[in-house]
């Protein structure tokens, strides 16, 4: 087999045959490979008209179809099997060719293939890919990680196939060995605190209002044409004025309440927890996923558990509506600005030296958190590269400050009408214990101190001090 497929994919289900049909609309001739061949035989059978492939029905001829330096797009299911193919593919690479794992690999796995392929003078570069399905075909969001010597060589083929905003590429360089994955593991905590803020907002409107699904839709359609537009208030939208076939009801009333997860949001919430940095927007959205499938808990509870709650009667709907709205989108700042720390923190503890803000400029188009305000966070880290909050940026100060009053009184409804709201309250927390000029940390300190000896410091002059608090209670330097 002739050595001209510029770059080739192995793995087609369907983000790697997406993919693959990507990269060949985009004049790339492109080397295909499964390990069920039919899969293989079937992308070239369906869509042979769209591009130039190159069926391989072994990894030999696979390999042998690539130009050097080889460029290897491993799209498999994290994990063990990632490995698996890696330690296929190695015996037959020669030192230069690049491999790229474009899967939702975790960060730590990819440091490791990295110095692993390193070591055989192979390239890894670990991408995180967003977008999904559709994204994969017409242009996802892209964040490739490795070396920059890597990037040279297949930068320009995955910019030409990303989304693009305002004609500039949704791709670019991230930072080394596990930087994209991890970037793109960060992407995904953000998604999830932004679906859980969306479906706590549909329901305050569903609880305060009794609105419909389909209310509640044309609600969001129309904040999609402000300052929350984005993808994901677009498909709620969408959602919610879906009628289904089976009852002739509003789909949604019939979706089972116990949302699932793939990992990404608890490896985000387990990395800030290593890292220090409060994403309790997150972790917050990650919980009540874990809790919306705790039957026996939630079995246990209903009916039992009484909400001393009043019943909820707003006087005013179109203000109530537009309280929520404001409160969504402070909520969403929230959330953005502690990704962007944690993204942050990882950068200064692995030596990646991300910029935040070019994170921000490729996450405006193909993936799943797109959204206009993306647009004023790249302005912010443009205007102050070392921003250390983005909430103290003077656009998102404002911005939020609007929506104060509007945030407080939709959480104070929610939790006097029994409705939990776990994004919103822990967000407008997060957003006043930062805000705080004294926190009560100074008692947990004097606690630490009282019974494990862990001293503290001085308000009013420096060093570390303990108490002897069983005996004279007199201190000392520590």
């Amino acid at each position: 087999m002739s050595a001209r497929a510029q770059i080739g994919v192995t793995g087609l289900a369907v983000m790697g045959r997406n993919l693959a049909r990507n990269f060949a609309r985009n004049g790339f001739t492109v080397a295909v490979h499964n390990r069920s061949v039919d899969k293989m035989r079937s992308l070239v059978a369906d869509h042979g008209s769209e591009g130039d492939f190159v069926g391989a029905e072994s990894l030999e001829e696979f390999v042998a179809a690539l130009e050097r330096p080889r460029k290897v797009v491993v799209m498999v299911k994290a994990g063990g099997p990632t490995d698996a193919v890696i330690d296929e593919l190695v015996p037959l690479l020669e030192a230069g060719d690049i491999v790229i794992d474009a899967g939702n690999a975790h960060f730590p796995d990819t440091i490791r293939r990295e110095a692993a392929l390193a070591q055989h003078g192979l390239h890894f570069v670990g991408s995180g890919v967003s977008g999904g399905e559709e994204g994969a075909l017409l242009g996802p969001s892209i964040m490739p990680g490795g070396s920059r010597e890597s990037y040279e060589t297949l930068g320009p083929i995955l910019e030409r196939i990303s989304a693009k905003v305002d004609g500039v590429p949704c791709c670019t360089y991230v930072g080394p060995d596990g930087a994209g994955h991890f970037v793109k593991m960060v992407h995904n905590g953000i998604e999830y605190a932004d679906m859980q803020l969306i479906a706590e907002a549909y329901d305050l409107l569903r609880q305060g209002l009794g609105a419909s699904a389909g209310e509640i839709g044309e609600i969001f359609a129309a904040w999609n044409t402000g300052d929350l537009e984005s993808f994901l208030i677009e498909i709620s939208a969408e959602v919610l004025g879906h009628t289904d076939p089976v009852t002739g009801g509003a789909f949604v009333d019939v979706v089972l309440d116990q949302a699932e997860q793939k990992g990404t949001g608890r490896w985000t919430v387990q990395n800030g927890l290593d890292l220090g940095v409060p994403i309790t927007g997150i972790a917050e959205a990650t919980f009540a996923r874990a809790l919306s499938g705790s039957v026996p808990q939630r079995e246990a509870a209903v009916g039992v558990l009484p909400a001393h709650a009043g019943t909820w009667e707003v006087p005013d709907r179109d203000a109530f509506v537009e309280s929520v709205r404001r409160a969504l989108y402070a909520s969403k700042v929230v959330a953005y600005s502690q990704g962007f720390d944690q993204i942050a923190a990882a950068s200064a503890e692995y030596g990646w030296d991300i910029d935040r803000g070019a994170m921000a400029r490729i996450w405006r188009g193909g993936c799943i958190i797109r959204a206009r305000f993306l647009d004023r966070i790249t302005e912010a880290y443009e205007r102050r590269p070392d921003l250390p909050l983005l909430l103290a940026d003077p656009y998102f100060t404002a911005a939020v400050a609007d929506g104060v009053p509007a945030w407080r009184s939709v959480v104070a409804s929610a939790a006097l009408n029994g409705v939990p709201t776990p994004a919103f309250s822990s967000s407008l927390a997060y957003y006043d214990a930062v805000r705080a000029q004294r926190l009560p940390a100074n008692l947990i300190q004097a606690q630490r101190d009282y019974f494990g000896a862990h001293t503290y410091r001085r308000t009013d002059r420096p060093g570390t001090f303990h108490t002897q608090w069983t005996t004279d209670r007199t201190e000392v330097t520590a």
